[in-house]
Order: C-alpha cells, then structure tokens, then sequence
C-alpha cells in the first residue's frame, strides 16, 4: 500500500437530514482506496448545522447536496465560511504546485455558481426527480467524465435550477459549461446546466454522482417513496425508474466513473510529488 495518506474532506451540507448520498460517497471513497492500495484519511463537516470549515490541510474536498434553497443561505453565517473557504482555496492554488482540489454536488454545485457568479440560480416550475439522460457538451481532456457515454445517465433530485450561463464570466475565470439537461423540444424552458469545471481542479455536477442502483432502489421501495412518486408521477414512472437504476449501463456507470475519476486525477500530482 503506498505510504501517501490522501486526506479527504466531505462537506456535509445536508443539515442532518437522512440521505443517501453520505453513505454513497463513504462507499466510493472505501472502494477508491481499495482499489488504488492507498491510504485514505476522511474527515466530515457538518457545516450547515455547525459552521466548522475544513482547514486547508486536507488533498481533496466533496462538498454534497442538501435540501431547501441554495438562495436562502446568502449571507449566512455558514455560507460566508464557506465563501471564505473557497477565497483560501483558490489563493492557495495559486501559490503550490500541488492543488486542492473540489468537487461540488447538487446544492453545493448550485452555491458554487453563484460563488464564482457564472449562471443564474432559480427555482424549478416543478421538482425534477427520477433517472435522467444528461448530454456532454464539452468533452474537456482527461476530465471525470472519460468513460460515459453521451448522454449518460444520471440521479437527479432538485427543486432549483443553474440556467443562463454568463460566457464572458465563464471566459474570465477560465471555467467550461461540460453537460446540460435532455433536450425537451415541447417544452419551451431553456435547459438547465448539468455540469461545469470551473476551472482546473474544482468541477461540480448539478446531479447525484454518488448515487447507487442499490441505494436508490430501496429508496424508492419504501412504501412512503414508492406511494409518493406514484402518486406524482404515475406508475409507469415509478417502473421506469426502477429499470434504469439496474441498468448496468445507466446509473452504475455514471457512479462508477465520475467521482472515482475526479480521485484519481487528485491523487496523480500528489504522488508525483512523494
């Protein structure tokens, strides 16, 4: 096993409500060590209920998703930590060869654009939940998406939306929209971002890529989920989802492709270094 221990910071954003995205990503990152013969030290902040930020002692940061609105922390006292937090990143970056580098999820994906100020963050007509295609619009070199196909399949489970990029800001900072939302011809709504690398070691997905067929199959089962999206979205949906989730092709390749390639793009110059 090498002797490098990759330090791992979850930013845990979903304010004590139960998930499955935590026990996902603990998944993932087990599996990454595993599989990599690497020592992995993991640490989570709760930073929504407690304010704790990571310190910048950590290699890698996944910061998660969460519920309510992303607009309604502005100016909180967690979100200005937060805030602060990305401000030392990014200085930091500019100053060492080896990066921190982040990976922001649904919530967290929808702060970090308004933090870097390159789309506008709305509220959603009505709640996208279910399996979705999502379209890769940029194939960026060696980015976390090398290996899925196009579209790819993927978790989605918001309220609230990244729509209308700023190009001249995106230029700016040197960040590139990567996916959108599927294309809906009947429905006269502009698409919705998916994803954005904003810029060499920080990318975020407006999807779940941690989420697992299994996971979310049981979710979905429970009587209360299961009587609920029937109700909402009809049974066929309810089926539908059920399928694609088991879909070796679908889910199962987005979750094992996307965040175990974000790892180990981090991991490279760490150990480059040793």
């Amino acid at each position: 096993m090498n002797q490098h221990i990759l330090k791992i910071a979850i930013l845990d954003l979903y304010a004590g409500e139960e998930n499955q995205g935590m026990r996902c990503l603990k998944e993932i990152i087990e599996s990454f060590s595993q599989n990599n013969k690497i020592q992995i030290s993991l640490e989570i902040f709760e930073i929504r209920r407690t304010g704790n930020i990571p310190s910048l002692n950590f290699d890698v940061y996944i910061s998660t998703g969460g519920p309510g609105s992303p607009l309604e922390s502005i100016n909180s006292d967690w979100e200005k930590n937060y805030f602060k937090w990305l401000d030392d990143i990014l200085i930091f970056n500019q100053n060492h060869s080896v990066k921190k580098n982040i990976f922001f999820i649904c919530h967290s994906f929808q702060i970090a654009c308004r933090y870097f100020n390159v789309a506008n963050v709305i509220k959603r007509r009505s709640t996208s939940f279910g399996v979705f295609p999502v379209h890769i619009v940029n194939k960026i070199e060696h980015t976390c998406f090398a290996g899925l196909n196009d579209p790819f399949y993927a978790v989605d489970n918001r309220d609230y939306q990244v729509i209308t990029p700023d190009e001249e800001q995106l230029n700016l900072i040197g960040a590139k929209i990567i996916a959108i939302e599927k294309d809906r011809p009947h429905v006269p709504y502009e698409r919705a971002i998916m994803a954005i690398q904003f810029n060499e070691n920080m990318i975020g997905t407006q999807f779940h890529p941690e989420a697992d067929s299994s996971g979310m199959t049981s979710y979905l089962s429970s009587g209360e989920k299961k009587k609920m999206v029937i109700e909402n979205y009809g049974k066929e949906k309810w089926q539908s989802m059920i399928d694609q989730l088991n879909d070796p092709d679908k889910i199962m390749l987005t979750y094992s492709t996307i965040l175990p390639n974000f790892l180990n793009q981090a991991l490279q110059p760490i150990l480059s270094a040793n």
